[in-house]
C-alpha cells in the first residue's frame, strides 16, 4: 500500500513539474494561442515532445526497473515499448505533416494571384501629388545621424546618464505637422533596473529633423511599461496576457500624440492566404506606456494622429509580391516578364500628415535605372505609383559622392523632392564619423546634374542655379515665390568675400538674402528702412531673392 501511494505520489509530483515546466516556458516565450501562427503550434510541438518523454520514462521505470536499462530492446519493438507514447508520437507526426502542408499551400507558389492583389497599387501624376519642396521641412536626419544627436543629449543630461540609455527605435513620425523622430530611454542594466524600476522611466528623447534640436522630454508621469522592462511590466509580455490570441508583429512602435504623451503602437498581424501566408495587419492594439491601459482598434480605424502601422519591410514585400507576381510564381522566377520590384533601401517623406515610405521601382534584372517609384502609407498601406524613368538611388548615391571624393563622405539614401517640378533626390553626405558636413541635390532623370551645398539653402540655390543654366527656368516653373511689403531692416554682411544684404519686411519672420554678386541686384542698395519693395525670391531656411521690383 505503501510503495502504490508512493507511486501515486511520483506520478503527481511529475505532472506537477511538467505542468510548472510548460508555464514558465509560455511566460519566457509568449507564444499566442491562434492557429495562425507558426508559434502555437511548435510550442504544441514541444509540450507533445515532453509529454512523450513522461509517458515513456513512466512505462519504463515500469516495464524495466531502470530507465537505462535499454539493451534487450529492438528499434521495431520500440513503439509498442512505449505503450501511451506511441499516441502521442503520431501525433507529433501529424504535426509536423499539418506544418509542411499549411507553409506549402500558405505560400506564392500555389497563391500566386492572391498575393499579387495583397496590395492595391494606384498609379498618379506626381507633379500633382508632390508639392513643390519647401526647405524648411525637409527631414534631413536618418536613423544613425539621429542617434548621434540623442546619445550626445543624453550625455548632458548628469542626473539620468548614469542610470538610462537610449533605445535604438528612433521612429520616425509626424507631430504637429513636423517631421521628428523619438525613442525612450531604457535602463543602463539590470541592476540600474533593480534599483530604478520602481520610478520608472522618466522621459524619451525628441528630435526636431528639419532643425536638428534635440530635446530629452521629462515626463508627469514615468513611462512603466517599455521593451527594456522584466516581468509584467514587459510591454511583450503585457500585451500577450491581455491579449492571448493576437498575433503581434514582430515590431512595434514607439509614439506620441500630439500632447506629447508616449504610446506603443502594437500592429496585430493577418493571415489571409491558407493557416500562414498572405500576412496584412488587421488590428492595431494602442497601449498608453504610462499606465499600461490598451485599446484595440481595426486597422481601418486606427485614429489619425498614428503614423506608423505597417513596418517598412513589410510594405515592400507587399510591393514587391505586386510586381512581381503578375503573370504567376514561375514567371516570377524564370521568364520575368512585367516584373518590377523595390530597390534595395528606402526612406520616408511626410505626406497629408502622415508618414510614407519611399522607395524606387526597378526591374528585377538588376539594371541600374528606375521605372519609377512607389509612396506606401505607413498608417493605412494606401500605395501609389509614380512612372519617372531616372537613374536608381544607388547611381545617384555614387554621383553625389563623386563631387567630394576627395573628401571621402557616403551620401545617405535619398529622399525624392519635387524642386521646380523636376523630380530630385535629395541626400546628406556624412564623413566617416557619421556627421553631415555637406547636402547634395541630383536630378533623377538626369543624374549628372548634381548640387552641392554646406548648407541646405547653398545646396538649393546651386541646384537652381543649374537648372537655370540647363534651361530650366526656376520662376517659370513655380519655384520661386513673392513677397512685398515695408522695409523693417536691413544690413550688408560680407560672406566669403562676397557681399549679402540681408533684409525683413513688416509682418513677415523672414530674413531675405540679397546675392550682390547676382547683376540683377544691383539696385536693392538704392532702397532704405521704410521703403516698399516687391521681392521674387526661392523659399528655404534663408529665403533667396533672385529679383525685386520697386513698388
Amino acid at each position: 500500500m505503501k510503495k502504490e501511494k508512493k507511486k501515486i505520489g511520483l506520478t503527481i509530483l511529475l505532472i506537477v513539474a511538467l505542468l510548472a515546466a510548460l508555464c514558465i516556458y509560455y511566460y519566457i516565450a509568449l507564444p499566442p494561442i491562434n492557429i495562425h501562427s507558426t508559434d502555437t503550434w511548435w510550442s504544441i510541438f514541444i509540450v507533445l515532445f515532453v509529454l512523450t518523454v513522461f509517458l515513456a520514462i513512466r512505462k519504463f521505470r515500469k516495464d524495466h526497473k531502470k530507465i537505462n536499462d535499454l539493451s534487450g530492446l529492438s528499434v521495431r519493438a520500440l513503439p509498442k515499448e512505449l505503450g501511451a507514447a506511441r499516441f502521442v508520437l503520431y501525433l507529433m507526426i501529424i504535426l509536423v505533416l499539418v506544418l509542411l502542408v499549411g507553409t506549402i499551400l500558405s505560400s506564392p507558389i500555389v497563391n500566386a494571384k492572391k498575393y499579387q492583389n495583397l496590395m492595391q497599387v494606384e498609379e498618379r501624376v506626381f507633379s500633382q501629388d508632390i508639392s513643390q519642396a519647401d526647405f524648411s521641412t525637409i527631414p534631413i536626419l536618418d536613423k544613425d545621424s539621429a542617434a548621434l544627436l540623442g546619445n550626445r543629449k543624453m550625455g548632458s543630461m548628469v542626473d539620468m546618464v548614469s542610470q538610462f540609455e537610449v533605445a535604438d527605435d528612433y521612429a520616425q513620425i509626424n507631430v504637429n505637422n513636423r517631421p521628428v523622430r523619438v525613442t525612450p530611454l531604457v535602463y543602463a542594466s539590470t541592476i540600474k533596473w533593480l534599483t530604478n524600476q520602481s520610478n520608472g522611466i522618466p522621459a524619451y528623447i525628441k528630435i526636431d529633423m528639419t532643425t536638428q534640436d534635440t530635446e530629452c522630454v521629462k515626463l508627469d508621469k514615468p513611462i512603466r511599461y517599455s521593451k527594456s522592462e522584466h516581468f509584467n511590466r514587459n510591454i511583450y509580455r503585457h500585451l500577450r496576457f491581455k491579449y492571448p490570441t493576437y498575433i503581434f508583429d514582430s515590431q512595434i512602435f514607439f509614439e506620441i500624440d500630439d500632447e506629447g504623451i508616449p504610446y506603443w503602437i502594437c500592429p496585430v498581424k493577418k493571415f489571409s492566404i491558407g493557416l500562414f501566408g498572405g500576412q496584412v495587419i488587421g488590428k492595431v492594439v494602442i497601449c498608453n506606456a504610462q499606465d499600461g491601459s490598451c485599446v484595440s482598434y481595426d486597422v481601418e480605424d486606427v485614429p489619425q494622429w498614428v503614423d506608423k502601422v505597417y513596418q517598412a519591410e513589410l510594405l515592400m514585400d507587399l510591393y514587391d509580391y505586386n510586381g512581381t507576381l503578375k503573370h504567376g510564381f514561375f514567371n516570377s522566377v524564370l521568364g520575368q516578364k512585367d516584373c518590377l520590384q523595390t530597390t534595395n533601401g528606402y526612406n520616408y517623406i511626410a505626406l497629408d500628415d502622415d508618414v510614407w515610405v519611399y522607395s524606387g521601382v526597378t526591374s528585377v534584372s538588376g539594371d541600374q535605372s528606375n521605372v519609377g517609384f512607389v509612396l506606401m502609407n505607413q498608417r493605412t498601406m494606401e500605395t501609389r505609383f509614380y512612372k519617372i524613368e531616372g537613374a536608381i538611388e544607388d547611381s545617384a548615391m555614387s554621383s553625389a559622392e563623386g563631387q567630394v571624393q576627395n573628401l571621402g563622405y557616403q551620401a545617405t539614401f535619398p529622399l525624392i523632392l519635387n524642386v521646380a517640378n523636376e523630380p530630385t533626390y535629395f541626400m546628406a553626405l556624412k564623413d566617416s564619423a557619421g556627421l553631415v558636413k555637406k547636402y547634395a541635390m541630383v536630378n533623377i532623370q538626369k543624374y549628372q546634374w548634381v548640387a552641392i551645398g554646406d548648407t541646405i539653402s547653398d545646396c538649393q540655390k546651386a541646384y537652381s542655379e543649374l537648372l537655370t543654366t540647363n534651361g530650366i527656368s526656376a520662376t517659370d516653373t513655380g519655384l520661386v515665390e513673392e513677397a512685398s511689403g515695408k522695409i523693417k531692416n536691413m544690413m550688408s554682411v560680407i560672406l566669403d568675400g562676397n557681399t549679402h544684404i540681408y533684409l525683413t519686411l513688416e509682418g513677415k519672420d523672414e530674413i531675405f538674402d540679397v546675392d550682390m554678386t547676382n547683376a540683377n541686384m544691383i539696385e536693392v542698395v538704392h532702397y532704405q528702412v521704410g521703403d516698399r519693395i516687391k521681392l521674387k525670391y526661392i523659399p528655404g531656411r534663408d529665403p533667396q531673392v533672385v529679383t525685386e521690383f520697386p513698388e
